[in-house]
């Protein structure tokens, strides 16, 4: 649970249902899952949204990508986490879907040229190239 104040973290499990967690806490799998969690926490400690309505926005998430064929094994359930925290972001004002998806695809284009191991930065030419994702 390294970077993730465990207050906060324990308020998030026990108002969300379904975070993946071991005895100590919540497991991730990958560096952005934790990334993800955090940023919810920070976002909900700031009055962004409250734990209710991000479980509510969470469980409509996973239910729209069970019905489109995610087979939720647990190995997606952060993604859903980021698109939900996304969603949330964007219909709050703090950005829009538009900016988030330019920034997600200069991110890609930033990680492909970047040898494993170095840090990923991010150049202007990782904003240009077409959108999408």
């Amino acid at each position: 649970m390294s970077g993730v104040d465990p207050a906060a973290a324990r308020l998030a499990m026990n108002a969300v249902r379904g975070i993946p967690r071991d005895r100590d806490g919540p497991v991730f799998r990958e560096p952005w899952e934790a990334q993800a969690f955090a940023m919810a926490l920070a976002l909900q400690a700031r009055g962004l949204f409250t734990w209710g309505e991000w479980a509510s926005a969470l469980g409509e998430e996973i239910k729209r990508a069970q019905a489109a064929g995610d087979p939720d094994t647990g190995e997606t359930y952060y993604q859903h986490w980021l698109v939900t925290l996304e969603r949330m972001v964007a219909e709050k004002g703090l950005s829009d879907l538009a900016t988030l998806t330019r920034y997600h695809d200069a991110w890609d284009r930033a990680a492909a040229r970047t040898p494993h191991g170095t840090p990923i930065e991010l150049r202007d030419e990782d904003f240009a190239g077409p959108v999408g994702r």
